[in-house]
């Protein structure tokens, strides 16, 4: 019996199967049974005379290119509002409040280079007068008393007022008693609701020339006194009407950040023999140097934006010179009398001169290696 000849495999013939050896097929087309007659897989022969069939190599994937834009993510601008429509709807209320008190009068602010006729000719009619009104304030020596006496309230303010709530908010976080500290918290904050209506008129019961402190002492053969008319005194006046009203809120602020801070941090410090002093120092402290510096830069930006209400109901009591901040000279000097322009272009300059004390404090934060209102590029 002959021998059976190798037959070489034709690649044009193979691809329908014509010509394929009786004992497999070289190009692994999957037909048959998946085996040649030796016992191998398919598409592997021991037959010298047959090729075995390339595995075609895979190709590396194309990367596609970053889209930046609307359809970044693969959802576009329409599908993200589809989706967020509920959320949408409920912003457009506090949009449309914002645009209708904070943005839309910002138009009105023209007046400050016209010489305004709210009576007549209105915004439409008032001539323009350039930097008129800028020029006059500049020349007013009484505006750069006003300006210099506001700041010494802020300062004074800051000074006395800015420290208190971080110490009382070190303080409750010393209680362990959820309740005292739930108790006292609420004493605290409750003057915060009270209008300057009321905050004044209890500093005029207790320290005013018939207040209860008067009378106490000239029950007791001493001199009475009344630190609600002491112009002397005015500026510390405002800022413990300050305190008792508003630290409250900066309590609540404070705690909040305290809770943020991670205790190991303290039980590691107990463990390496740190009192509680010491604990304070080293690990609430610097854990509150965020917030701090904060509110204290939104503090700084707020420099001359002093309680209208509070200033005005004692501006009679202590005299205008010691008394009189920037806001309540526009109002005397501005609207009062009618000079929308004047007054207008005092609002300008305060609006101009907080945004630079802003930059300005923010940027000292960026210094001592804070965010404050915005992080450093």
């Amino acid at each position: 019996m002959k021998p059976r000849a190798t037959v070489a495999t034709d690649p044009d013939r193979a691809a329908d199967g014509a010509g394929a050896p009786v004992g497999g097929s070289g190009t692994g087309d999957g037909e048959g049974d998946g085996k040649d007659p030796t016992g191998g897989p398919t598409g592997r022969s021991r037959t010298s005379g047959i090729r075995r069939a390339r595995t075609p190599k895979s190709r590396p994937a194309k990367s596609r290119p970053v889209r930046n834009g609307p359809q970044a993510g693969g959802i576009t601008w329409r599908q993200r509002l589809r989706r967020d429509r509920t959320l949408v709807l409920m912003t457009l209320p506090a949009i449309a409040l914002l645009l209708i008190f904070n943005y839309i009068p910002l138009l009105g602010n023209i007046v400050a280079f016209q010489d305004y006729d709210v009576y007549d000719l209105g915004i439409t009619g008032s001539p323009f007068v350039g930097f008129d009104n800028f020029t006059r304030i500049f020349e007013d020596y009484r505006f750069w008393e006003v300006l210099i006496n506001t700041l010494v309230i802020f300062v004074t303010q800051l000074v006395l007022f800015f420290p208190i709530p971080i110490a009382v908010a070190l303080l409750l976080n010393t209680i362990m008693s959820a309740r005292v500290r739930a108790w006292v918290q609420a004493v605290v904050y409750l003057p915060h609701f009270f209008s300057w209506v009321l905050v004044v008129t209890v500093f005029q019961q207790m320290f005013g020339g018939a207040g209860l402190v008067a009378q106490w002492l000239r029950d007791h053969g001493h001199e009475g006194f009344d630190l609600m008319t002491n112009p002397g005194f005015f500026k510390f006046l405002v800022s413990a009407q300050a305190v008792w009203k508003d630290a409250g809120w900066g309590v609540i602020v404070f705690l909040a950040a305290l809770a943020a801070v991670n205790t190991d941090l303290y039980e590691a410090a107990a463990v390496d023999g740190a009192g509680r002093w010491r604990r304070m120092w080293h690990v609430t402290l610097p854990a509150l140097r965020p917030v701090i510096a904060l509110l204290l830069v939104l503090r700084v930006g707020s420099a001359l934006n002093l309680d209208f209400e509070q200033i005005l109901l004692q501006r009679d009591q202590v005299g205008a010179g010691a008394s009189e901040i920037l806001d309540t000279y526009i109002w005397w000097t501005g609207i009062k009398t009618g000079d929308f322009g004047y007054a207008a272009a005092a609002g300008i300059f305060k609006g101009l001169f907080s945004v630079a004390m802003v930059l300005g404090a923010n940027k000292v934060a960026h210094m001592l290696g804070e965010q404050g209102v915005y992080s450093k590029k």
